[in-house]
């Protein structure tokens, strides 16, 4: 159990079998908030149960204590396609993230992190936007790496429940053919093709044509992609519209990571068809859908909107666990990027 000291303290958790129940339940606790942490740790605890030498990898949690509470989790793991990014998870709302409440618990987390890893290792922060300004700005200082100023992504945390899910009929385009179904190796190249296409509007993470294939193939092979199938009624092959890939699932959520089309099938509705057919089939299982919408991303927020993301419509209030992420990278010549 934690001290009830009043001063900040870390600790830090080089294996997923190490952290200790208490931070399992807060991450799981709000798994909508933690779908960059709490995933991602569950696998690396399969793979350790499943292989003992699998716990001696880079990756570590630090968490920090302040008052006999849990108040930040900090991961630094791996995925399938290379290192992702610092993920930093908090277990109190955005409106209680003040300078005065970060200042002494950042400061703590970013001495803990800078003795448990490389600094190279740190290419990017992803968090609550207050968490991310407010740790850049003391890693810097800390390592004397510099966080570009344009940030890598900034974007909206939103979620769908089943009471919030619009199961609506959409229009179909006459003359066409639709299939919505998982994707099967026969996809592979087109597969492959829609997330190189994807990820060459997300730099710095693109994707060479070798990647897009690895990419594929594991979405494929883990079931974790749906594809819209689209053709001329008098044809017999079927060209792939749109792909949506789910890859950070947890015990009652799914996480919507990929949403593409491509540009010769866009206006017909095909991202929304899609993204509604998923969330349907996922929330048979799972408790709700998150997933993050950029804000400058205009199209994709209303199509959300209308599949049933919460928080996303203009004007509307603000709702609990919908907030704003920022991504900052740091200096390319001093950092190693990964992908995620």
């Amino acid at each position: 159990m934690p001290s009830t000291t009043l001063e900040p303290y870390t600790t830090t958790y080089h294996s997923a079998s190490s952290i200790p129940k208490e931070v399992w339940d807060v991450l799981n606790s709000n798994p909508q908030n933690s779908n960059c942490i709490l995933p991602v740790a569950l696998k690396s605890l399969a793979r350790e149960q499943n292989d003992e030498t699998a716990a001696g990898s880079d990756q570590c949690w630090i968490v920090v204590h302040s008052r006999g509470t849990i108040d930040f989790v900090l991961s630094v793991t791996d995925g399938d396609m290379g290192t992702y990014p610092i993920f930093i998870f908090t277990t109190h709302p955005t409106h209680r993230l003040t300078p005065d409440f970060l200042l002494p618990r950042l400061i703590r987390l970013a001495e803990a992190l800078r003795a448990a890893i490389p600094i190279e290792r740190v290419y990017s922060i992803f968090a609550p936007d207050a968490i991310t300004t407010a740790f850049i700005e003391i890693w810097c200082s800390l390592t004397g790496v510099q966080g570009y100023k344009v940030p890598y992504y900034h974007a909206k945390l939103t979620y769908c429940t089943r009471k919030s899910f619009v199961n609506r009929q959409m229009a179909t385009s006459p003359g066409l053919v639709y299939e919505l179904r998982p994707a099967v190796d026969s996809d592979l190249d087109a597969v492959a093709s829609l997330c190189y296409q994807f990820a060459a509007d997300s730099e710095p993470f693109v994707l060479s044509h070798e990647g897009a294939i690895k990419e594929a193939a594991t979405l494929i092979r883990n079931q974790q992609i749906w594809v819209h199938g689209i053709r001329l009624a008098d044809d017999v092959h079927d060209e792939i519209a749109s792909i949506v890939a789910f890859t950070r699932n947890s015990e009652n959520v799914a996480t919507i990571s990929k949403v593409f089309t491509n540009p010769a099938w866009r206006r017909l509705g095909c991202a929304e068809r899609l993204v509604r057919r998923v969330c349907k089939q996922l929330l048979a299982t799972k408790q709700s859908v998150a997933l993050y919408v950029a804000h400058n991303n205009a199209g994709a927020t209303h199509v959300y909107h209308r599949v049933g993301f919460l928080g996303l419509a203009d004007g509307s209030a603000s709702v609990e666990g919908v907030d704003s992420w920022l991504e900052i990278g740091l200096d390319h010549s001093k950092v190693e990027l990964g992908h995620w």
